[in-house]
């Protein structure tokens, strides 16, 4: 959903699924990971018109654009990184990560007039409740027949 209050592209636990599933159903169109990848980068139907001008299958075989030719890459460079960070050099001492917060959710399915109303009754800081819940891009929320989890911090 993206209107003027609520963006959820930035929602990440939905656009996370969202992109998945997009690009699955790259993955089965094109046939590999990596033109899925290609695909998602430059457009599926740019991305099907090279393969048809160029009369090839696989990305590895198209020239494209420098942008989308180094994307699939990266992405296989980051993949590799996270599976062996200390085989690249990444040394991270567990005292130097980030703790997760613990975050509890609230239903919300009536129209709130108010974000920081909101955060204040529910024992957190606007700043918190928007750290949270970054697809909330409005001051208020107006719910005609949507329900929405809003995320909140334990123990803040």
């Amino acid at each position: 959903e993206v209107n003027k209050e609520v963006d959820e592209r930035y929602h990440l636990e939905k656009s996370t699924r969202a992109a998945a599933q997009y690009l699955k159903k790259l993955k089965n169109r094109f046939g590999s990971w990596a033109n899925a990848a290609a695909a998602y980068n430059v457009g599926p139907s740019r991305f099907a018109r090279m393969l048809r001008d160029q009369d090839e299958e696989s990305y590895y075989d198209l020239h494209m654009n420098s942008e989308t030719s180094r994307y699939v890459f990266r992405l296989i460079a980051i993949k590799e990184i996270m599976q062996n960070p200390t085989g690249f050099g990444f040394h991270i001492d567990p005292k130097e990560m980030y703790e997760a917060q613990e975050t509890y959710s609230v239903e919300v399915n009536e129209t709130v007039p108010s974000w920081p109303a909101f955060a204040k009754e529910n024992g957190v800081s606007y700043r918190m409740l928007k750290y949270y819940n970054p697809w909330l891009i409005d001051t208020k929320l107006t719910v005609k027949k949507n329900r929405y989890v809003i995320k909140l911090p334990k123990n803040s």
